[in-house]
């Protein structure tokens, strides 16, 4: 009886190191299809958290607007709307490169999969390029937020709405820029491990999970752009 215990476990045992001679598989997972699932899971969890964290920020904007509707109003007439523009079809751009990056790393397909990449991390640069050059004009003219809002031609009355207003304006897109930079890291760690060969279409697990973050980071975008730049 207790041979045949000593017996089963050892089959146990020499089953699950069997399954884990695969070096992309994770030791506390028992299969590939168990990893990607957890960690999509993961990832939509972490996705939440970012929407739950700019959305308190929408509903802040939202409230400060109905407060002082005119100051706004007035305030956003200084952003450069065919910078944000730019910048928004920059990257709707880069979510299709993304998309088309995670099909290639699918398809086994290395060398399209590093292009792919390298052209999502390089609209991400032209964002951020962009985005500097927005806050430059800002700061030369003044219009900054709270205490530091300095902008000489602002009716006094207004002062106050209008520092509100480029309080959210960096809050938000300060915030998302960063999330931007922090996408460019992973994906040129992404693109590192490409390079090594390291993805295709028996593992593509990372390659799916930060394409997820890309496209999140665009949406809030796509939600940001005519939040501030269209006001009416």
């Amino acid at each position: 009886m207790s041979s045949t215990t000593v017996d089963v476990h050892g089959g146990g045992h020499g089953g699950h190191d069997d399954a884990h001679n695969d070096p992309t598989l994770q030791h506390h997972f028992a299969t590939k299809e168990q990893q990607l699932d957890t960690s999509k899971l993961g990832m939509w969890l972490f996705l939440a958290t970012e929407i739950m964290l700019f959305g308190v920020l929408f509903v802040g904007f939202g409230l400060s607007q109905s407060k002082w509707p005119d100051e706004f109003r007035e305030a956003h007439h200084h952003l450069q709307r065919p910078l944000g523009a730019l910048n928004t079809v920059v990257l709707l751009i880069s979510s299709w490169t993304m998309v088309m990056g995670v099909l290639s790393a699918k398809r086994g397909d290395t060398g399209k999969l590093k292009m792919y990449l390298l052209l999502t991390i390089a609209c991400a640069l032209i964002f951020l390029g962009v985005k500097y050059f927005e806050y430059s004009h800002k700061f030369e003219e003044g219009l900054l937020p709270g205490k530091w809002y300095s902008y000489h031609e602002t009716i006094p009355e207004h002062v106050k709405g209008a520092s509100v207003f480029f309080s959210f304006y960096f809050m938000m897109t300060g915030l998302h820029g960063f999330h931007i930079f922090g996408g460019v890291c992973v994906l040129f760690w992404i693109f590192l491990r490409a390079s090594k060969g390291e993805f295709g279409p028996n593992y593509y697990t990372p390659v799916d999970l930060v394409g997820l973050y890309w496209h999140l980071v665009d949406l809030i975008w796509i939600y940001l752009f005519p939040l501030l730049y269209l006001i009416q």
